[in-house]
Formats: structure tokens, sequence, C-alpha cells
């Protein structure tokens, strides 16, 4: 065998290899990511927050339900879910047998594009060439699920104000319909919350620039969000090749500031398109975020949107 042949022939056993561990172990191997974030204010208590965010489920996927729900025994202290549930017509039971325990805790949510419209197959070059251009399945009962999220106590922020006190940590929070479909529209929530809080909390499914700067201008302290997968497939020592919407690859996943006063963490979700069931050095993950009070003493530090994100864990 001449050197070109055992070269192509090396490539491609590379390559299945590579296919068979993305498609077969990575994007089973659940991750809990961890980071603290000082955002509360001074005199606060830390709160501990559980990020679930992108599942896609499909009937049947009793690992992924499994695993989730052991999540429970973290007891965090608030439960925020950033959308993305579904993936079929009839995941709706499968969604709440993951998300059960959790429910029993203190939780807000907010719902994404796969949420309303089934996935569809699409051409992988699409996400290397971006587009406004939606291509939208089957309606999903996404009703169904809302009311049995709100039935069992977690509150609905789409494009409103919710108030929260757990444990004398007061907490504001609100949030936007996907943008990633256009649908948001802050004005419906823009403005500074009144009064005193510990922690002003913005929630979107897509972490579209505009929203983060919305939220960033009314002095939210936390945005969190979904939508990007961690890019899904990335490169060794390069990172995410896409983000699917206008937020910088740096940011893909993780944790990173938007401007001077706001925080933005990005999971990189628990879940994949049943069309492209791969996932490559970004294993599906929920997050723990630990918060703390913001240091009293410094003053805040210059960054801007462009800064360079920090990767969670």
């Amino acid at each position: 065998m001449n050197s070109w042949a055992r070269f192509v022939l090396g490539a491609i056993t590379t390559g299945a290899a590579t296919i068979a561990y993305a498609a077969g172990v990575e994007r089973r191997r659940w991750t809990l990511r961890e980071a603290t974030l000082p955002v509360l204010a001074p005199g606060t208590r830390p709160l501990r927050i559980l990020q679930v965010s992108d599942l896609h489920m499909t009937p049947g996927q009793a690992s992924k339900q499994r695993w989730v729900a052991e999540l429970a025994a973290l007891e965090p202290d608030l439960v925020v879910n950033t959308g993305d549930n579904l993936a079929h017509q009839r995941a709706v039971p499968s969604v709440l047998a993951a998300l059960g325990p959790l429910l029993e805790r203190p939780g807000l949510f907010v719902f994404g594009s796969n949420d309303y419209f089934a996935p569809q197959p699409k051409n992988p070059l699409r996400y290397l060439r971006p587009t406004d251009r939606r291509i939208h399945g089957e309606p999903l009962p996404w009703r169904d699920l809302r009311a049995a999220l709100v039935e069992r106590g977690w509150a609905d922020a789409t494009h409103t104000r919710v108030a929260l006190e757990i444990d004398g940590v007061q907490i504001a929070a609100a949030g936007v319909d996907d943008p990633h479909l256009g649908l948001d529209r802050y004005e419906r929530v823009a403005g500074r919350p009144a009064g005193a809080h510990g922690l002003l909390l913005g929630l979107t499914h897509s972490p579209e620039p505009r929203v983060l700067d919305a939220f960033a201008g009314d002095g939210y302290d936390l945005v969190m969000a979904g939508h990007t997968h961690g890019g899904q497939l990335r490169v060794p020592g390069v990172g995410a090749l896409v983000t699917n919407c206008g937020l910088d690859r740096s940011r893909a996943r993780g944790a990173s500031r938007w401007g001077a006063h706001t925080w933005l963490h990005v999971s990189a979700g628990l879940g994949t398109s049943p069309f492209a069931p791969v996932r490559f050095a970004c294993p599906p993950e929920a997050s723990l975020l630990t918060l703390v009070p913001r240091p009293v003493a410094s003053r805040a530090q210059k960054v801007t949107p462009a800064s360079a994100a920090v990767d969670v864990g």
C-alpha cells in the first residue's frame, strides 16, 4: 500500500472513529458544570441556581430522564429552565418525568424554538452560513408543557416580571420569548425593577446581543441563556465553530461579562436534534451556579461586550 493510500485509509478510519464516539459516547456523557459568580447585592447570602436547558427530549430517552431527575439531590435554591425541552409531539410526559423531582423546588422558565416547532432535517452547512431563514417543523404541544410546569409551581417568565423570595433573598426576574424566532418583545418588561433586590435575573433562550444589551442597560445582574449547545462540535484548542445566533463564538458556553455590571451564563444544554445526534468536545450538561455577593470595595471593572468569555468548568 502506497503512502497516499495509507493516508486516505487513516483519515477514513479516524473520521469513522470520531463520528462513532460523538454519536455513541459523548452525547450521553451527562456532565454537571459548576461556577461561582459574584452577582448578588452586598450582604446577600449565597444562592445556588441549577440551570437546565435544551433537553430536546424524545420518548424513550431513559438515561437522560434519570440523570436530570437525580439533579434534585443537589437541592438548589432555584431551578431555571431556558427552553428547547421538546423534540417530539409525544415528549411532554418524558420531559415531566425528567423534571419531576426538580418541580418540588422554586423554578422559572422560558421557551425556545424547539418547544414550539419540531426539528427538521437540515444541511449541517447551514450553520456555517448564517441566515435569517427559518425552517419550522410540525407544531409541538408547548401549551401542555407550560400548563404542567405552572401547575407544579414554576413561573413562566416570558414577557413577565416575576418576584421571588428565597430564604429572605428578594429576586426580581424577567424573561423574553425566543429571539431566535424573533418573538422577543423586551419592551414589555423594560425598565429596572423597582425596590431593593438581592438579584436581578434575566432569562432568554437564544442569547442574542440585542436582548443582552437590553437587560444590561436596565442593570440586570445575571442573564441566563441556552440555545448554542456550546457549539455542539468543538475543536480542541479552537472551541466552538458556530453559535447559531449573533453571539460570538468565545461565549458559546459558560460565563462571561456583558458590559460593566452584567454577567452572562450560556448553558451548552443536554440534548441534540434527533437529526444531528452528535457531540464532540462538548458533553451534554446542566449547570450549578453558586451566586455570591459582589465585592463591596472594588469598583466596577470596565468591560465591554467584546470581552472574552470564561468557560465554566
